[in-house]
């Protein structure tokens, strides 16, 4: 059974935000996304904790505090360290995705050129989540 998500979205750049939030429009379920720009202001909503998000999607290339770095800080707050956190970026960087996994995360999603093909991953990263078991406190 499919359950809506509360999705922390960490993405600096305001087009991709756009199509992030254009292709779950388009799977008609009420999903919530909490944006931040960056993980310095990520880390200020989750510090807040007004709403927990069951998964968080950010990029890995952003200013001031960067990707691997926000996941490093993530990953080690004893209360936040098991929120499923997915990479959405364009580095396909090997370095890059060993650190990732090597951090924690639940997986590495490459942005790709095609609309139709960004649509196709984002479907079937949200479906998967909305249907698995995930931890809650």
């Amino acid at each position: 059974m499919s359950k809506p998500l509360n999705i922390l979205l960490i993405e600096d750049d305001e087009i991709e935000v756009m199509k992030f939030n254009r292709v779950l429009s388009t799977l008609k379920m009420s999903h919530k996304i909490i944006e931040a720009n960056n993980g310095e202001e990520a880390i200020e909503i989750l510090k807040v904790r007004e709403i927990v998000p069951d998964i968080i999607v950010l990029d890995l290339n952003m200013p001031k505090i960067n990707g691997i770095e926000f996941l490093g800080i993530l990953k080690a707050d004893e209360h936040l360290k098991y929120i499923p956190a997915i990479i959405l970026t364009t580095s396909n960087n090997h370095t890059d995705v060993l650190e990732c996994y090597r951090i924690g995360i639940a997986g590495y999603v490459i942005k790709p050129l095609k609309y139709e093909d960004y649509v196709d991953r984002i479907k079937k990263m949200i479906e998967y989540w909305s249907s698995n078991e995930l931890i809650t406190s």
